[in-house]
Parts: C-alpha cells; structure tokens; sequence
C-alpha cells in the first residue's frame, strides 16, 4: 500500500482518528494548555509519549501528511532565537495538515512598543486554535494562557520551563531502554540557568528515574535537591554507572559567562570526553537538548560516536510536537462541544 493510500486507508478506518498511524483513538488532555511538566500527571505524560510514538510512522511515509488538524490554525510567537524548536513545530504543525504562521520579536509589533497582552489579544481576535510561545521571562506563556480561548504552548520561558524538550528526551530513552523506571540519568552543566534541567527533572522523576545533577558550584541553584535529585560537583562520581547522559550547553545570553574563568577551563574540568564517558554503563546513551558546543561541555567524538542519540532527540521532538499539537487541539474541540451543549 503507498503512502497516499495509507492515509486515505487511515480516514476510512472505521471509528479510527486519521492522524493516528495505527488507527487507535487517544484521549484529550486534561487541559487546554501545555505549560509545563509540572502540572502533567503520569498518565497525561504517557498519554503524549504514546501518541508521538505513533506519529513517528508518519514522518517515515513518502508524503508525511495527515489531516487531522486540517482547518485549524497554529501561530507561533517565537520572542528568542530558535532553530530546532521553532522549526520541528512548524513541521509538526503542517503535518498535521494545520494552517501555521510564524511572529518573531523582530517582527513583531512589540518591537514598536506594544505590550505582550495586547500582542496576545490582537492574535486572539484573529480566531487561533492554537498558540507556541517561546520567551526570555518565565511566566509569560501563563500570561498569553490567561488572556486567550486559544490552546497555549511553552515552547520555552526564560530558565523556567521547556516541556516538550523534557518529552521528547523522554520518549527518545525510552526507545533506547524500554522504560525509565530505575535508571540512572545525569544531567550536567549549566543547571543553574537551564530550562530544560527543570521540566526533565519533573518528568524523569514522575517516570521513575533517578535524577543525578553534576556541575560546578557557581551552575548549581542552592537547594535544587529538594527536587528529588542527586547533586554532585564534580563530572566522574556521577557519571559512575549511568544509563544516560545529558550535557547541557553553558547559558551565556543568561549570565552564564560570569560562572567560569575560561571555555578552555571548563572543559578540562567538565567536558564529556570518551574518558569520561567511560565511567557510565558500557550501553549507556548521550544526549543533547541543543544547540552544542563541540569542545566546551562535550567533545566531538562523543558527539558523533555510537552512544550519542541527539540526532534522534530532533527526529523525535518532531513526533512529540504533533503529538502535543492533536491532544490539546482535542482538548480544545471537546471544550466547544461542552460549551455549545
């Protein structure tokens, strides 16, 4: 069967949603918005990871199209500079068949003064399904969350939240290792200022984890392990037995550059090299949440060499990203109905 008759195969499955590969239903979030891993309960993170699981066959078909989110729209207000995250839901969105538009701050009528709420409800009279915010302030996709109808996404809020990079991490180690019940994933750099740190540190936790965080004392918050982890100060009693690894680039555009003499310093000290690496399981993985910096928190080598998965963490985050697109567009349609009713 190709790729053209899959989907039409997928519109005509009897009780089946289109966008779903194997013809399963999923449920609806129990909420309009994604704001943060935090709030997400066990089954509301497995229900994403499962959904995205089924989504990935569709980026292996000849025409990578589904439409189950034909006629909605999707804006993205990206406030900070972004590669991977913009893009990957971009591409998710039109996957999905959705109508996109994309606003940077450059762009954008804040620029010329207007304040994020009236950004917000001038997009709002537009009629948007949804909305993928990335901003330097923490909290500010709560804001848009308050003032709109709209589904909203957070997409990255200052060193707050990032939830669906902590997703997508997720589902990328439990391809690898079936499940993260019990296993050991250190994370190490700059933990301080790292968004990502958080929303993994709720998700792993909730999944049945052990959180090890490894940094120098001036990236490490005071108190971070009333979170539930593991805290040490130097890279090799971390490393020892782990399953997974994550560097972590140092935050500079956050202060980050006042926290260590030199790059050069800090790589001796804290480089993920094949040395180090070395000190983990024999199948242990790699990751990186992006962008790298080759010679500063992990070598190339180690990058490029045959634990590193970060490749699939981008693949992956294209799957999470749709599947976080269809249960919140879900959620949103099923609150109409109610409403109407």
């Amino acid at each position: 069967m190709s790729a053209t008759d899959n989907t039409v195969a997928d519109q005509d499955h009897a009780g089946a949603d289109p966008g779903l590969p194997d013809g399963q239903q999923a449920t609806a979030l129990k909420r309009k918005d994604l704001l943060g891993i935090e709030d997400l309960d066990v089954e509301e993170i497995n229900l994403i990871l499962d959904t995205a699981q089924q989504f990935k066959e569709v980026s292996q078909r000849a025409i990578k199209k589904v439409p189950t989110l034909r006629g909605k729209s999707v804006i993205n207000l990206f406030f900070e500079p972004s590669t991977r995250t913009r893009t990957s839901f971009e591409i998710a969105a039109k996957r999905l068949s959705a109508d996109t538009q994309s606003i940077s701050a450059s762009t954008s009528a804040v620029v010329k003064g207007e304040t994020l709420i009236d950004t917000a409800r001038n997009i709002e009279a537009m009629f948007p399904d949804l909305l993928v915010i990335r901003h330097q302030f923490p909290g500010a996709a709560k804001v848009l969350a308050d003032t709109c109808s709209a589904g909203v996404i957070n997409a990255g809020d200052g060193a707050h939240e990032h939830p669906t990079q902590a997703l997508l991490d997720a589902l990328t180690i439990r391809d690898h290792k079936g499940s993260l019940e019990g296993l050991r994933v250190v994370m190490f750099g700059d933990i301080a200022h790292s968004r990502v740190v958080r929303s993994n540190i709720y998700c792993l936790n909730k999944l049945g984890a052990n959180v090890v965080l490894a940094a120098p004392p001036t990236f490490m918050p005071y108190g971070v392990e009333a979170l539930g982890v593991e805290v040490h100060q130097r890279l090799e009693p971390a490393l020892e037995g782990a399953d997974v690894v994550m560097a972590l680039r140092i935050q500079l555009e956050r202060g980050g550059k006042l926290s260590f003499p030199s790059l050069r310093e800090y790589f001796k000290l804290f480089g993920l090299t094949r040395e180090r690496l070395a000190l983990a399981k024999d199948d242990a993985i790699v990751m990186h949440p992006g962008p790298m910096n080759r010679g500063v928190e992990i070598a190339s080598d180690v990058a490029d060499g045959p634990s590193s998965v970060i490749l699939e963490q981008v693949s992956n985050g294209v799957a999470v990203r749709m599947a976080v697109l269809y249960l919140l567009a879900r959620s949103g349609a099923a609150k109409h109905v109610e409403a109407v009713a």
